[in-house]
């Protein structure tokens, strides 16, 4: 069942020609394939089947075997599709006289093979041709204004946006990966005012398009990145009503499609964007208001339960947002580093680390923790890893020098550069409502605490606010 849904969301993404990241940076080199004669006598069609159908196959064959899913096996094997695809390219760009159709599947080869440059040049000869299929000329029009938005050639891109737009059949998935690229390649240039027309454009297809995804998870992750995105570039271009309007339609959209964490993450970032706009009065009525309203938006008791349970639990944070940070209280010792009050560390960006050697997450984010260290210290951020005492070292029952001292060689043996500094009970988890591990907390210059989070896997959106707070004199 693994494989089959992971087999699924890859093909998902493949037949929305979803690519995250340039392509140009991964692209395969077609000339270090080796070509066999079999290949030769291939049409260009099954060329391009055989490629697009790798993935299923091999998924498939992978759950029949009944091998163990792994993440390394997941990318070696969308690694080999790519090869494959380059391949196939090869064999096929080496023909002469091509028909119109062949540069169709050479493009979406070379698309499929992350070779941008190559793609883009054969499905502009398509769209040239005669072709009349019209399925196909849009597809390739979605792929050439994809790539000429990211490259910011926007004259070419809305060009070719107006004809597709123009054209039938209109994809909505298609349509919201388009919208979407142009969102972020005009944010990229500051122009607001266009980012957030095709933001709004990509957030209303990720919706329309919802009912019709292969994967709920993956749908519901659309709409809440393309409402983010929206909402963003509005935050970016001081527009607060536009950003509020937008934050509360995805919590709307969360009730309408039953989803009790895309409802509770628009809360979230609704109350967070309240406080750091100076209305914090407003976001404590709002988190009321919306905690109530959630009991009249769910009929399904676990829904209203979990978003109950997850504003409840953030309530401390929450009113601890935009105030100032409380003093480290109850240390015991600092290791490797000289003992610093909050109110000494005023002028510097200040990430406290609550964490505990036992905890898996927490060690996770060890590289981040050095990275940020190691490229922000000498613009003010000063990261304390703050823990406490368990009464235990490596699983075993330790007395408090032995801790100390197992506390040290961790430290050493994890290479991490910045202070521990070493509570002799909870009380400063209590206060800042770190009930759970890892939270971190970023406190600004001023000595306001600015970010409260618990949970890993933020790494981004950390270091995003860390770069916002140090820019700020």
């Amino acid at each position: 069942m693994r494989y089959f849904l992971f087999s699924i969301l890859f093909l998902a993404l493949i037949s929305s020609l979803s690519v995250s990241a340039p392509a140009q940076a991964r692209r395969v080199n077609p000339n270090n394939i080796n070509q066999t004669d079999e290949l030769s006598e291939l049409a260009a069609k099954d060329l391009y089947e055989e490629a697009n159908s790798y993935t299923k196959k091999k998924f498939a064959e992978f759950e029949s075997k009944k091998l163990p899913y792994s993440d390394t096996l997941f990318r070696q094997t969308v690694q080999e599709q790519k090869q494959l695809a380059a391949k196939h390219a090869a064999v096929l760009i080496r023909r002469e006289n091509l028909a119109d159709e062949d540069l169709y599947y050479l493009g979406m080869l070379n698309w499929m093979a992350e070779n941008a440059d190559n793609a883009a040049e054969n499905l502009q000869k398509f769209l040239a041709s005669e072709n009349t299929a019209s399925e196909k000329l849009q597809t390739a029009r979605s792929v050439v204004i994809v790539l000429s938005a990211r490259r910011k050639n926007f004259d070419t891109a809305e060009k070719f946006l107006v004809e597709y737009l123009n054209t039938d059949p209109v994809k909505l998935s298609e349509l919201a990966r388009m919208e979407s690229e142009f969102a972020a390649a005009y944010r990229d240039e500051k122009n607001f005012e266009k980012a957030a027309a095709h933001a709004e454009q990509a957030y209303r297809a990720t919706k329309a398009v919802f009912k019709d995804s292969r994967s709920r998870a993956r749908g519901l992750d659309d709409i809440f990145d393309t409402g983010m995105t929206a909402f963003e570039i509005y935050k970016a271009a001081k527009k607060q009503k536009e950003a509020d309007t937008t934050l509360e339609d995805l919590r709307k959209t969360g009730a309408f499609v039953e989803s009790s964490n895309l409802y509770f993450r628009a809360i979230d970032e609704k109350i967070k964007y309240l406080i750091d706009t100076k209305r914090k009065p407003e976001a404590l009525v709002y988190y009321q208001t919306a905690l109530a309203q959630s009991a009249k938006d769910f009929t399904a008791k676990p829904l209203r339960d979990d978003v109950a349970r997850r504003m409840k639990r953030r309530e401390s944070q929450y009113r601890m947002l935009g105030e100032k940070a409380p003093e480290l209280t109850d240390v015991d010792r600092w290791l490797d580093g000289t003992p610093h009050s909050l109110e000494n560390l005023r002028g510097k960006v200040v990430l406290l680390d609550f964490w505990a050697t036992w905890c898996g997450p927490c060690i996770e984010s060890f590289p981040e923790l050095i990275e940020w260290h190691q490229n922000y210290k000498s613009e003010g951020l000063e990261i304390l890893g703050v823990t406490r005492y368990y009464g235990e070292a490596g699983g075993a029952k330790v007395d408090k020098t032995t801790e100390i001292e197992f506390l040290r060689r961790f430290k050493k043996t994890h290479r991490l550069p910045y202070s521990f500094v070493i509570s002799k009970d909870t009380t400063n988890q209590i206060v800042y409502g770190a009930s759970s591990i890892p939270t971190m907390v970023l406190i600004d210059r001023q000595g306001v605490v600015r970010y409260l989070q618990t949970g890993a896997g933020r790494a981004d959106e950390i270091r995003e606010k860390i770069e916002e707070l140090l820019a700020e004199k």
